[in-house]
């Protein structure tokens, strides 16, 4: 049978080695646009499965910069929430 030009492959598979080390699937790297140098974010469901996302980058000098004006998530009142 012929796929036709629209077939989107929805899943893929890779070997864990022994050091638990993996190489992402070309079409994963490509769908996710993950480039060398990129951070992977693992999200676990409820139900037992996990996503694997390209994990956005954050501009840490801007996240010191802001980081003391955060002060209403530094008090105990947050905890009940």
């Amino acid at each position: 049978m012929a796929l036709g030009a629209h077939h989107e492959e929805t899943t893929a598979e890779s070997t864990l080695s022994v050091k638990g080390q993996t190489t992402i699937p070309g079409q994963v790297r490509k769908r996710l646009g993950l480039e060398p140098g990129d951070v992977i974010r693992y999200e676990f469901a409820p139900d037992g499965t996990v996503s694997l996302r390209k994990a956005r980058k954050v501009d840490r000098a801007w996240a010191r910069a802001i980081e003391a004006t955060l002060t209403e998530w530094q008090g105990d009142a947050d905890d009940d929430l």
